[in-house]
């Protein structure tokens, strides 16, 4: 079964695997297969759940909402996130004003079917909202329990410690942050981790596989498998393109007899460095077939021995991404259109 950790500072337990829906529902497959899957990750354990109003323009909340009814509603920590435009997306339908906070969280709460999320999220850091603003707009749904816990995406270490502080502030806490990181891609490692650790602020990360790359099936010299993510422009395929050249793939191609050593997949193996960090709460891993989950959950309560981790860096240097600066790169500094 899926362990748990706790979530920053706080009482707070989610899987460490938690399943993301952000390029398959209600875009990548349809709504059946979407649902089954849910349910499969019920059945191996998983009762954390990642979302945001943004994908599919909203569509994907409800298709997660549908999957989850009947469920308890104790049984599940629901997280969704706001800041990308949705519905007509006009001029208040994004950022972290306190309009597009609050018509969001109403948003997001009729779409799941649910009276309240667990954990709330800014998806990006707002450059034209002042920051007061947005952390009084989140401590005032966290007093209406419309959301139990705050968390963020994507923010630098800076952005971090001056949002913690106003949370600390205004009585509430800043617990997570959802950042993209894998082996493959540790920007994070040198500011955004060792300022969390300092605040008590957990990571759950986004893309731990690198889009599937450290699955090992993307091969170097070889065409894209066919119906894989690099093939669908909906799913994540210009997400992946970074990572599709041959010195990357044939990199990657080491870890295979790392994997064998230890008794584990690729992808497994991938998951276990990530989870080796004690500062990530919980991996995000979606599927497009229920099947794809049942190898990936089994990531969960590997206890990676130092010498295996160690040999993951060694294979991967050089083309890991590692350069905290990407992190300033992820947030528009000014609100898309």
């Amino acid at each position: 079964m899926v362990e748990y950790r706790y979530l920053g500072n706080s009482g707070f337990k989610v899987s460490e695997i938690t399943y993301g829906n952000w390029v398959t529902h209600a875009s990548q497959v349809e709504n059946d297969a979407a649902i089954a899957t849910v349910h499969k990750a019920l059945d191996l354990g998983i009762t954390s759940f990642d979302t945001a109003d943004a994908y599919a323009n909203t569509a994907a909340e409800v298709v997660l909402g549908e999957a989850l009814k009947g469920q308890p509603r104790e049984t599940l920590e629901i997280f969704t996130k706001v800041y990308w435009p949705t519905g007509r997306k006009g001029p208040n339908d994004q950022g972290l004003s306190r309009k597009h906070i609050f018509d969001s969280i109403n948003g997001s709460l009729r779409r799941l079917g649910v009276d309240y999320v667990d954990l709330y999220q800014a998806h990006r850091y707002d450059y034209e909202t002042p920051l007061e603003e947005t952390m009084q707009a989140f401590a005032d749904i966290v007093r209406q329990g419309k959301a139990l816990y705050i968390g963020v995406s994507e923010w630098t270490a800076e952005q971090l410690r001056e949002g913690h502080a106003l949370a600390k502030q205004l009585g509430f806490q800043l617990v997570s942050n959802q950042p993209q990181y894998s082996a493959l891609w540790r920007v994070i490692e040198s500011k955004v981790i060792p300022t969390s650790q300092e605040l008590g602020i957990s990571q759950i990360v986004w893309s731990p596989l690198a889009q599937g790359v450290l699955t090992g099936k993307y091969q170097p010299g070889q065409p894209v498998p066919e119906g894989s993510r690099a093939t669908d422009e909906k799913s994540g395929a210009n997400f992946i393109k970074r990572f599709l050249n041959d010195e990357v793939l044939t990199a990657v191609q080491k870890l295979g007899p790392i994997a064998d050593e230890a008794g584990l997949t690729v992808a497994q193996l991938s998951l276990a460095w990530v989870l080796h960090n004690e500062n990530i709460a919980a991996a995000l891993v979606g599927a497009s077939r229920p099947e794809q989950l049942e190898d990936t959950v089994k990531a969960s309560g590997v206890k990676l021995e130092q010498s295996a981790y160690d040999a993951i860096n060694d294979a991967l240097a050089g083309v890991a991404v590692t350069d905290p600066a990407e992190t300033d790169t992820v947030s528009p500094k000014t609100r898309p259109a």
